[in-house]
């Protein structure tokens, strides 16, 4: 597939302003501490801040109206529920790290989110996900894979604020000289009613034509590799 004609697309949960404002402090934090290491973090800014539930990769523009119309179809009555943001880590490791993270406490709630979008994406033609289900928040990545322990480590056991969760909204990540941007295409509501798309789209039906995927997610770990470390 020629990129050309096509968008790089996610579907994720944007976490709360209160939320996105700690996870801010905190990377101004360890942005210091890195600085001091001389190790080189590309930092996230936090109104990009989300939780990742379906990588899609590129995606022609006319299959978007189908993958929204799955996504709503699939969570349609979802209660909304809370999460809260605690801990930080690293892909792959704290030893050879590619990507600092924010994790997120136990929720069955998302669990069952993101089971139910990736079985919504089978039906239309995307890959199944064989990797467990971490839910996380990227807040930086690093130019090259570098030890962090020193600079994660002392801050790792940090909380953060709560999010509420009432909808899913359709990212597309567009790559700039300053990193990856995300730009909302469409809110998807747990209620139906309240699911809009944010611009228009040529309504598609039919299964998506994925053409050739890259090997890289949005949060920039590829795939096939753990989604996490805890240590």
């Amino acid at each position: 597939m020629s990129t050309t004609d096509a968008q790089r697309l996610f579907l994720g949960v944007r976490v709360s302003v209160a939320t996105a404002n700690a996870l801010a402090q905190c990377a101004e934090q360890l942005a210091r501490r890195a600085k001091d290491s001389g190790i080189d973090i590309r930092w996230l800014p936090p109104t990009s801040y989300h939780v990742t539930l379906k990588f899609l990769g590129w995606v022609h523009a006319d299959a978007i109206a189908a993958i929204r119309d799955a996504a709503a179809t699939a969570i349609a009555g979802t209660p909304p529920f809370r999460f809260r943001t605690s801990r930080l880590g690293a892909f792959g490791s704290l030893e050879a790290a590619s990507v600092v993270w924010a994790g997120i406490e136990a929720s069955e709630p998302m669990m069952k989110l993101a089971a139910s979008i990736d079985r919504a994406m089978s039906e239309i033609g995307f890959a199944i996900e064989t990797r467990p289900f971490t839910a996380h928040v990227t807040l930086g990545r690093l130019r090259e894979t570098r030890p962090v322990r020193d600079v994660v480590l002392p801050m790792s056991e940090q909380m953060f604020s709560e999010t509420r969760v009432d909808h899913v909204t359709l990212y597309e990540s567009e790559t700039k000289p300053t990193g990856s941007a995300y730009k909302e295409i469409a809110k998807i509501g747990f209620d139906p009613a309240e699911t809009s798309p944010i611009r228009s789209e040529n309504r598609q039906t039919e299964p998506v034509d994925l053409g050739d995927t890259d090997n890289e997610t949005d949060d920039g770990w590829p795939r096939g590799e753990p989604q996490g470390d805890h240590k």
